[in-house]
C-alpha cells in the first residue's frame, strides 16, 4: 500500500505525459468483444540518484519508513459456466526510478483522462479537483461542471497524510479505463491539497484492494467490474519493469502493464503459482512461511507475524523488526543503519545478496538488483528491507515492488487468493530497455458498460489507519520530502 522505493527523486521536472490520460473516444455505447484483451504499459520515470549525497538518501529513507507507519495506521467464481465478457490491459507509468508506477482513466460526460496511482493496498478513488488550491498546477484536475452525468453525494471527504492532507467531497460518475467503464463510480474529488501531496502528471489515486477497507466505503471500481461479470476471469495481473540503479535513465520509462479480466501469458512462463489469502476482504495478505538469504534458511515468522499486505504501492519491503536483523545478520559487513537510516541496513556494496520468499507456494527470489537500494558511499549500500513498526492490526510485512518486479503477480477475487509465475523472456527484455518509447495510454473507445449501485457500506462515517497509495513524492531544491499515503479519516 504504500511505501516508495526511490520515491524522492524528482518529481521536479516531470513532464506531462502525451495522452496519458487514455481518454476514451467516440461512441461508450459498445461492448469490448472478448479476447480481445488490451494492456496497459506501466511507465517508469527515474530520478538521478548517483547523484544524490548521503543525506539526501538519508532524508529519502527515513520518510519512507514514517510513512509507511503511517500509512497502516499502527493501531490496531472463477468464471466457469459464465457468458465470457472482456478483458483490457493499461499501459501504466513508472516513476522515479521504479519508485511508483500510475496508469490512466476517464472521468465524466465526455470523458477526461487523469492518471493514478495504482495501489493494490488502499481501496479508494479519488483525484484533485479543479478548485484545488495549493500545488495542484501543471495537472490535469477533475472539474464538476464539465461531466453532464456528474452528481455530488453531498459527504465530506479528508485524506491525513503524515505530511499534508487532501480534503474535498465524494461524488459520483461515468469512470473509464482500459476498455471497461462504471456509470456511477463513488470517489473522491480533492480542492484541498497540501503542498507536494500531487506532483504531476500524476493527479490522484485507483485503490485497487477490497470495498471493507474503503475510506469511502463505496465499492471499489475493479471490484465491481468483477462482481456485475464485466471481466473474462476474476484477476488482474501486474507486470513491472527495473530501472533501479542504472545509469542514464530517462525521466519516464516504460514500467510494464496492469491486466483486467486475464493473465497476459505472453509475460509469464509456467504455471501460476496462487496461494490463498490468509485474512480475506481487506488487503491482499499472504503469509510468509519461508526466508532465506544467500541460500541459507532463518526462522520464518508464524501467526499474525507472518502475514503479508501484497502492495503495488509501496516500493521497497517492511518486516518485524528481528526478522529485518535476522536478514542482514546473514550479509557479512552489514550493519544497522543511524540518523535517518534508523530501521535500514548498510551492507558491503561488493556482496550480492539475494533474499527468497515464500508463501505457502513455490519459493521467489529477490534480484540483487532490487534488493540494492542504493550505493551510499564507494563500499556502503543501503538494502531495501526495512524495519516496519507500524504495530496493531496492521499486517507484519509490507511486501512491494522490491518483491513484485522479480515475478507475474496475479490478484485473484475469487477464489481470494494472489498468484505469482515467472517472468518470461518477453517480460525480462523489458528491464532497462534504453530503447523503449513511452507507451500510450489505452483506454479503449468501446468500454464494456457496468451499471454500479455506487452505495456506500453503512455507518463509514469515520474510519482510521486506512492506507491510501504508494506515496506521492517530490523535491525540492534543498531537500526530498516524501508524502506518502495514510487515510485516517474519510467521511467525517
Amino acid at each position: 500500500m504504500l511505501v516508495q522505493s526511490l520515491s524522492a527523486v524528482a518529481f521536479l521536472g516531470l513532464a506531462q505525459l502525451a495522452d496519458a490520460s487514455g481518454s476514451p473516444s467516440g461512441s461508450t455505447s459498445h461492448r469490448r468483444t472478448a479476447g480481445g484483451g488490451q494492456t496497459m504499459n506501466l511507465v517508469r520515470s527515474a530520478p538521478n540518484s548517483n547523484q544524490w549525497s548521503t543525506q539526501q538518501w538519508g532524508h529519502w529513507a527515513k520518510a519512507q519508513k514514517s510513512s509507511l507507519e503511517a500509512k497502516y495506521g499502527g493501531a490496531g467464481a472463477s468464471g466457469t459456466g459464465v457468458k465470457k465478457r472482456a478483458t483490457g490491459t493499461n499501459y501504466i507509468i513508472n516513476q522515479v526510478g521504479d519508485s511508483s508506477y500510475f496508469g490512466s482513466l476517464a472521468i465524466g460526460t465526455p470523458p477526461i483522462s487523469y492518471n493514478v496511482l495504482l495501489d493494490t493496498g488502499s481501496a479508494d478513488l479519488w483525484v484533485a479537483g479543479s478548485n484545488c488550491t495549493t500545488d495542484c498546477s501543471g495537472m490535469a484536475t477533475f472539474n464538476p461542471s464539465s461531466s453532464s452525468t456528474f452528481h455530488n453525494e453531498s459527504s465530506s471527504f479528508s485524506v491525513s497524510y503524515g505530511s499534508g492532507q487532501a480534503a474535498g467531497f465524494l461524488s459520483q460518475d461515468v469512470v473509464q479505463m482500459a476498455g471497461f467503464e462504471v456509470q456511477n463510480q463513488i470517489f473522491g474529488v480533492c480542492e484541498q491539497v497540501s503542498s507536494g501531496l500531487l506532483t504531476e502528471p500524476v493527479s490522484g489515486l485507483l485503490g485497487l484492494a477490497f470495498q471493507s477497507i474503503a475510506s469511502s466505503g463505496a465499492p471499489p471500481f475493479w471490484e465491481t467490474l468483477v462482481t456485475e461479470g464485466a471481466w473474462d476471469e476474476p484477476v488482474m495481473a501486474f507486470h513491472l519493469t527495473r530501472y533501479l540503479n542504472l545509469s542514464g535513465v530517462q525521466t519516464l520509462e516504460p514500467g510494464g502493464s496492469f491486466s483486467m479480466g486475464f493473465a497476459n501469458t505472453s509475460l509469464y512462463t509456467g504455471d501460476i503459482d496462487y496461494v490463498n489469502l490468509a485474512v480475506t476482504g481487506s488487503y491482499w495478505i499472504l503469509p510468509i512461511t519461508s526466508i532465506s538469504v544467500q541460500n541459507q534458511s532463518i526462522n520464518a515468522p508464524s501467526g499474525d507475524q507472518a502475514y503479508a499486505a501484497i502492495d503495488t504501492g509501496t516500493t521497497l519491503v517492511g518486516g518485524p523488526s528481528s526478522f529485518i536483523a535476522e536478514i542482514f545478520k546473514q550479509i557479512p559487513g552489514s550493519a544497522p543503519g543511524k540518523d535517518d537510516f534508523k530501521g535500514y541496513y548498510t551492507y558491503p556494496c561488493d556482496t550480492n545478496v539475494t533474499v527468497a520468499l515464500s508463501f505457502g507456494g513455490r519459493t521467489w527470489s529477490i534480484s540483487p538488483a532490487d534488493f540494492r537500494l542504493t550505493r551510499l558511499t564507494k563500499n556502503e549500500c543501503v538494502g531495501a528491507f526495512f524495519e516496519n513498526a507500524v504495530g496493531g492490526r496492521a499486517p507484519a510485512w509490507i511486501v512491494g515492488d522490491t518483491f513484485l518486479k522479480n515475478v507475474y503477480s496475479v490478484f485473484r477475487y475469487s477464489p481470494a487468493s494472489v498468484g505469482f509465475a515467472e517472468l518470461s523472456a518477453v517480460a525480462l527484455a523489458q528491464n532497462g530497455d534504453a530503447n523503449a518509447a513511452v507507451p500510450s495510454a489505452t483506454i479503449g473507445s468501446s468500454p464494456s458498460s457496468v451499471s454500479a449501485t455506487g452505495s456506500m457500506l453503512p455507518g463509514r462515517h469515520k474510519c482510521a489507519g486506512i492506507k491510501i497509495g504508494r506515496g506521492l513524492l517530490y523535491a525540492t531544491t534543498v531537500s526530498l520530502l516524501i508524502m506518502i499515503a495514510s487515510v485516517h479519516c474519510v467521511l467525517l
